[in-house]
């Protein structure tokens, strides 16, 4: 699968990247057809979702164009509303001023086998990757672009656009792959060539594990935000493993329920306590994790380590993963062990939230135990000593303009 690349002149190097606020000045380049707001947002179809980086925006790519929403508080904060079409895939870079974009819906003139990477700041679009099939996914980083199309990922330099990696992999038309934003660690986990395979790439390190993690197809993970644990469910969506992907060991396993689900989106907890799983079944479930990954400062003396991130050795990094005690309940029946079905002993969730069914959501953890779920359109609270059922705290539609709570 061949990609062709173009680029502006005067590409903006990543590390100049800003935290700046998008504005609504002029545009050119592809989106010189701006319409008014509409202040109603009954006619627009929501294509997609997707996080930020760092879970404090997310982006809805809509049938004709797209919008950028503040977390906490929320609120709108820019869109583009286009007469051209609208976007399938929109991939922010934190809060700066790039987006990678990709067309979508029934009449959008924008293709969908084709990246575009906007600059909001100088409105134009300052570089585009040409493919000969539909792109799956973007996730971006710093210093890296990765385009996932259903059996191929593709690594780029930010800087200059330049192919750096390219990798097979099974068929993924769920556009399977994630990123860590650690500034010292490049970590990227993506479907392996197997059924129920990982492939886990330390690029820093040059080492790449493969994690046997599930025996049926994989339906989502989610890395933590060093790349050192990752979790997964499959497409029978019953269990969540939990690994470290330094060394494929199995840290954890925890149980969503006993009956087939198809697994939306699993998110982490900055401090790397919880885990939140979405799912059809309209039921958004809080793990306790039992991994202890070390604190910032010492996670920041090892990284910054002269040579560690060019050694070889996966086990100068052992010391940040290691299991404690978790509170997920259970249940101990040692008597009849091995007689019993598995799940009368598995771990179940911690607290839980519910939703009508085949509510597909997206969920992140914000601040003060908040657990924040965009396609509900609203944030919810649970209590970490209690557990049990959680509350809800908010609820907005996200696509009215204002995005007033209510």
């Amino acid at each position: 699968m061949s990609s062709t690349v173009s680029t502006s002149q005067g590409f903006v190097p990543s590390s100049r990247f800003g935290a700046y606020q998008f504005s609504n000045s002029g545009t050119s380049g592809p989106f010189d057809k701006v319409e008014p707001p509409n202040n109603d947002g009954d006619d627009t179809e929501l294509l997609s979702v997707s996080w930020n980086q760092d879970y404090t925006c997310f982006a809805a790519g809509t049938s004709s164009g797209f919008r950028i929403y503040n977390c906490d508080p929320f609120k709108e904060t820019f869109r583009r509303d286009l007469k051209n079409g609208g976007f399938g895939i929109v991939e922010m870079l934190f809060r700066c001023n790039i987006l990678a974009l990709v067309g979508g819906g029934m009449d959008s003139q924008y293709s969908s086998n084709k990246v575009m990477i906007w600059d909001d700041h100088q409105s134009r679009c300052i570089g585009e990757f040409s493919f000969r099939s539909e792109v799956r996914a973007v996730k971006l980083r710093r210093d890296h672009i990765v385009v996932v199309l259903e059996h191929k990922v593709y690594v780029y330099n930010f800087l200059d656009l330049k192919l750096l990696h390219q990798f097979e992999t099974i068929a993924n038309p769920r556009g399977l792959c994630c990123l860590s934003h650690h500034v010292n660690t490049f970590v990227l986990a993506c479907p392996g060539r197997r059924r129920g395979q990982v492939r886990v790439e330390h690029f820093g390190l040059h080492v790449t594990k493969i994690i046997n993690a599930h025996e049926s197809r994989l339906a989502c993970f989610a890395l933590t935000l060093d790349g050192l644990v990752l979790a997964t469910a499959s497409t029978k969506g019953t269990l969540i493993r939990v690994f470290n992907t330094m060394d494929g060991t199995c840290l954890q396993e925890v149980r969503r329920g006993t009956e087939k689900a198809d697994i939306y989106d699993i998110s982490f907890s900055q401090n790397v306590q919880w885990l939140a799983v979405s799912s059809d079944r309209g039921t958004i479930h809080i793990f306790s994790l039992r991994v202890r990954v070390a604190g910032e400062d010492e996670s920041a003396r090892l990284f910054s380590t002269p040579g560690l991130v060019h050694q070889n050795s996966s086990s100068s990094l052992d010391p940040l993963i290691s299991h404690t005690a978790g509170a997920n309940p259970s249940l101990s029946l040692p008597f009849v062990k091995g007689v019993l079905p598995k799940y009368f002993s598995s771990e179940w969730s911690f607290a839980r939230f519910h939703l009508p069914e085949n509510t597909r959501c997206i969920v992140a953890f914000g601040s003060h135990n908040t657990v924040i779920v965009v396609g509900l359109d609203g944030r919810c609270r649970f209590d970490p000593n209690n557990g049990g059922v959680m509350s809800q705290q908010e609820y907005v539609r996200f696509l009215k303009t204002g995005g007033n709570a209510r």
